[in-house]
């Protein structure tokens, strides 16, 4: 997969009105994009659970981008705001409760042109949807597709190819991309187990039910050599 946008952002931890970004995809994130491709509605919670469990994923950075910080400001409850925002499914997205009483001020982080490339594979790759099912989908998505947040279009297909390789080093490794100049390793983030590197926590699987970030777990951080592995 390649995720390459004017704007894209990878949701991090949220404290009061600051969205930040983080610095790689999350495993949630790449799950509801996936979803999204395939058509589920965000109430499928147990088909969205057992796609993020089954997913071993790999990303490198291939071009870092700049961070971008936007402030922005609505009054959500103004007669001419009512009705005007829309869903992907092309249904009118329905306001209510505090949410939309008054004006609110956040501030959200994106990333500036940049690019990664993401590798997936599926425990167990028999069951649906498998890769070559998944990559169909990216092909011909049942909904518009965005990275991290709706305004973030992307700039190219998301969808790459399938491919066999010894582990998600190798296909990082390999994958064609563009890097700045005539860099000969891209910083690279792994499933743990998948080749050696710097031990990293993160919480960025979802509880899909209660749509609330949960657990930890461990991945690999370090540089991946083009044309080799982890």
């Amino acid at each position: 997969m390649r995720l390459e946008a004017p704007l894209m952002s990878f949701g991090g931890t949220v404290i009061d009105n600051y969205g930040v970004t983080r610095e790689f995809p999350s495993l949630s994130m790449v799950t509801g994009l996936l979803a999204n491709a395939l058509g589920w509605d965000r109430s499928e919670a147990a088909a969205h659970g057992r796609l993020q469990d089954r997913i071993r994923m790999g990303v490198t950075q291939d071009r870092v981008g700049e961070r971008l910080e936007d402030y922005q400001t609505v009054d959500l409850g103004q007669s001419f705001l009512v009705g005007t925002g829309w869903t992907t499914r092309g249904e009118v997205a329905e306001r209510g409760g505090a949410s939309s009483e008054g004006t609110h001020i956040r501030f959200r982080s994106y990333l500036c042109d940049a690019s990664y490339t993401v590798a997936l594979r599926l425990e167990p790759a028999d069951e649906s949807p498998t890769v070559e099912e998944l990559l169909a989908a990216l092909h011909e998505p049942a909904r518009p597709l965005f990275i991290g947040r709706k305004p973030c279009l992307p700039s190219g297909p998301i969808g790459l190819d399938v491919v066999e390789v010894s582990d998600l080093g190798a296909a990082l490794a390999s994958a064609p991309r563009e890097v700045h100049g005539d860099a000969a390793k891209v910083l690279g983030q792994w499933t743990d187990g998948e080749g050696e590197g710097r031990a990293v926590r993160l919480t960025d699987e979802r509880d899909w039910a209660n749509q609330i970030h949960v657990g930890q777990r461990i991945v690999r951080e370090g540089w991946i050599p083009l044309g080799g592995k982890p």
